[in-house]
This record gives C-alpha cells, sequence and structure tokens, in this order.
C-alpha cells in the first residue's frame, strides 16, 4: 500500500492484549483528536457522494472487476504473512484505477472491502490503525478522483480517447496518481507523528527506499487504469503479474524484516554479528582500528514497573532512534536484547571510541519519552573495547566490553568504562 504506517503497528500481543480503551487512551491528545476527525471527513465524503451518485453498470463492473482482483492479490500472497515492519505491498495497482476511473465515491469506498480482508485474512493490527490507513486511502482517492474527472469528464464514455490521444489524459492520469500518494502519504504520516512524537517528520513522510516504491505503485497503478479502460478482459493478463511483482516485494520485505529487530529497527542479535564479523575481518586485513561499545539502559525494569511496557518500548525505541542519528551510515548499531545495544565503531581508536560513547550517552540523557503522568527521562552505561588492546576477536572484544559495561554499572551507572585498570572515562551529573 502507498501509505505511511508505523513500524510499531504490531508491537504484538502486549498491545492486543491492553484493553482497548486504554491502548487508545495512551494515545497522545493530538492523535486521539486527529483521528476521529480524519474519520468523519472520509464518512462525510461517503455521504455527501453517494447522496448524488446515479450509478451506471459500467462503473459497477469496473468496481466490481478491481475489487476483486485485489482480493486475489491479498489471497495469493496470504500465506506470506506480514510480520510488524512489513508494510507495503501494491494493493494500489487496484486502488488508483477506481480513484481514476470511476466516480468519487467508489474511491471513497474501495479501501473499506480491501482493508477488511486484509485484517481478517492476513494480519490483525490495532483498529485504530486500521481505520486510519482505510480513511486515507478513501479521502486520497476522492482528491485524485475529482482532479482527474476535471481533466477527464467521462473516462468510460465510449471509446477511451484520453488513452489513445495522450494528451491530457495520460499526464493527468500520472499527475492524480502522485497526488494520491501524496494526500495518502501527508494523512497517515500525521497519526504516525502524532503516536511517535519523537521521530522524525522526514522519518515518517519518505525515505529513498519508500519513494522508490511509490514510484513504482504509481506507475503499476496508472498502467493498470490504461488497461482497465481499454477492457476488463485485460486485467486477467495484468493480475499474474502484478501478483509475482507483490510477491517478490513482500519477500524481500521479509527478508529485511527477519534482519532487524522489530521494536527498534536495529539489526536483531544474528544480523548484527554477521555485519560486524565483515567489518572485523576487513580491520584485521586493512590494520585499522575498531571499537566496541555495549550500552546498556541503567534501570529499565524501573521503567517498565512504573509506567509500563509500552512506556518501556517507546524508551526502546527513542535510545535507538538517539544511536543512529549520532553515529555515521557505516557504523553498525544493534540491540542485543532486552535493554541492551551494541555499538561497532570501524576505524576507531580509543580516544575516539570514548568521545563518541560520551557523545552518546549525553544524548540519551536528553531524550524524553511521553508517559501519562509526564515524561520518562534514562541514562545508559557504556562499556569500550578496542581491536588487538582488548581482544583478537569478536566474542573477546564482546566480554571485555561486557566487563567494561560491569565497572560502570558498579561504578554508579551513567558513565563510560574502559576494561582493565583505568578508571571510568567521564562520570555524568
Amino acid at each position: 500500500m502507498t501509505a505511511v504506517q508505523s513500524s510499531a503497528e504490531d508491537r504484538g500481543g502486549e498491545l492486543a492484549r491492553k484493553p482497548r480503551s486504554r491502548a487508545f487512551a495512551g494515545r497522545p491528545s493530538l492523535l486521539v483528536v486527529y483521528v476521529p476527525a480524519v474519520v468523519a471527513v472520509h464518512l462525510g465524503l461517503i455521504v455527501a457522494t453517494l447522496a448524488g451518485a446515479h450509478p451506471r453498470l459500467e462503473d459497477l463492473l469496473t468496481f466490481t472487476a478491481l475489487l476483486a482482483c485485489g482480493a486475489v492479490c491479498i489471497e495469493a500472497t496470504r500465506r506470506l504473512g506480514i510480520p510488524a515492519g512489513v508494510a507495503r505491498d501494491l494493493l494500489s495497482a487496484w486502488w488508483l484505477p477506481v480513484a481514476l476511473l470511476l466516480p468519487p465515491a467508489y474511491a471513497l469506498l474501495m479501501p473499506v472491502p480491501l482493508q477488511v480482508l486484509l485484517h481478517f485474512r492476513v494480519r490483525r493490527t490495532l483498529v485504530y490503525r486500521r481505520v486510519v490507513v482505510v480513511s486515507a486511502l478513501g479521502i486520497a482517492g476522492a482528491c485524485a478522483s475529482m482532479v482527474f474527472h476535471l481533466a477527464v469528464p467521462q473516462p468510460l464514455a465510449g471509446e477511451p480517447r484520453w488513452v489513445v490521444d495522450a494528451w491530457p489524459g495520460i499526464p493527468a492520469a500520472v499527475a492524480c496518481a502522485a497526488l494520491f500518494t501524496v494526500v495518502n502519504a501527508a494523512l497517515v504520516a500525521v497519526a504516525a507523528h502524532a503516536a511517535e512524537p519523537g521521530s522524525r517528520w522526514r522519518e515518517v513522510l519518505w525515505t529513498r527506499e519508500s519513494l522508490l516504491l511509490d514510484l513504482v505503485e504509481l506507475c503499476v497503478g496508472t498502467l493498470v487504469a490504461i488497461t482497465s479502460a481499454l477492457t476488463l478482459g485485460l486485467l486477467l493478463l495484468a493480475l499474474p503479474p502484478v501478483i509475482l511483482l507483490q510477491r517478490s516485494l513482500m519477500h524481500q520485505q521479509l527478508q529485511a524484516a527477519a534482519r532487524t529487530d522489530a521494536k527498534t529497527g536495529l539489526l536483531n542479535a544474528a544480523a548484527w554479528q554477521r555485519e560486524a564479523d565483515t567489518e572485523l575481518s576487513r580491520a584485521q586485513r586493512t590494520h585499522d582500528p575498531l571499537a566496541l561499545l555495549l550500552i546498556d539502559i541503567d534501570h529499565f525494569k524501573r521503567v517498565n514497573d512504573t509506567h509500563g511496557h509500552l512506556v518501556g518500548d517507546q524508551v526502546l525505541v527513542g535510545v535507538a532512534g538517539t544511536l543512529c542519528h549520532q553515529l555515521r551510515d557505516y557504523d553498525v548499531v544493534g540491540r542485543f536484547g532486552g535493554e541492551e545495544f551494541v555499538v561497532l565503531l570501524p576505524g576507531t581508536d580509543t580516544v575516539e571510541a570514548c568521545r563518541v560513547a560520551e557523545r552518546l550517552r549525553g544524548r540519551v540523557r536528553r531524550l524524553a519519552v511521553p508517559a501519562e503522568d509526564g515524561t520518562v527521562t534514562v541514562t545508559v552505561s557504556v562499556g569500550v573495547s578496542l581491536l588487538g588492546t582488548h581482544g583478537q576477536d569478536l566474542i573477546e572484544l564482546l566480554a571485555a566490553a561486557d566487563l567494561a559495561l560491569y565497572r560502570a554499572k558498579s561504578s554508579g551507572r551513567d558513565r563510560v568504562c574502559l576494561p582493565a585498570v583505568e578508571g571510568p572515562r567521564a562520570t555524568g551529573g
């Protein structure tokens, strides 16, 4: 789908076990206002467009055919599943043609049955998240439909001259497909940012990868719209390649999801070790310095016990985001389990490693996670080890960093320590 969805959409059983009222009431106030507002706009548009609608048999047949193709795509990829972090598919290939070819009422209704099918046949998630996605898709589709029908008043009436003549039909179709993507992304991004106030707008709107996927969806949706305008029978030829493309896309996302930690988006322990082994071999071959940081959140159990595991999860996400923002693109960052993170710093000597560790420690101290009774702040303790000085392989480096982390904890926490005989390199306030 084109929707920008929160990576925490399925934080699993814990959210599901919470009462629904608490799961929603615990969200920031903006989200509590925003979600009903978007849903109200969607429902209002449905009522308004249906009141003045004059259904035509050709429109109903086109809508049914495209809806059936979307349902077939969902069923064809259902066995792959969609774990947390996998939120992209090619259902826009069927939503976009409805928005371009049919009156706005159909674009407003199209996401409802397909999202219901996704919810019950593929993956259940928090209902309010699913409702926001439905409303965003419906509103975006209605906007695209209204604009396109200004350029091409009756796309399915008679021969599809707008396809043959190309101008202004094809450029208008591409522009309206882009409009659909932008409106949909903006509506869901506001909800995602409200749910995760500490996130950056750039991250919840678009990344380089999501932009590429949006471009693919735009092209596929426009081609399916042209195919549908020519004759609905050609959808039988369009359906298999779209299913294959969707399965390929989801397979790549599943592979990426298998490497990442579902809560934080960092590399999981196994994937981090593979990446770290590669960097370690390179450093040994080139005789470059290399450092390892083992980072542990102080008194994390107290956060969970006092504020609940949902707030604890937000702390983990906040710390992970802080680490990523403060490190270089080629530093290897992972979650080692629980409240422990690990960072490999290629080309980094002792002085630089301690400087980086101190910067990370200071940044985490400034982190403030919203909670029902205010904000939650945490500190971290960091153990540092150096290749050649404290170990020759990854296991030895991890053991040395773990010893340094233990010394940091026993020395009062919120500090950076090296193993061996040195005292703490820095102490927090």
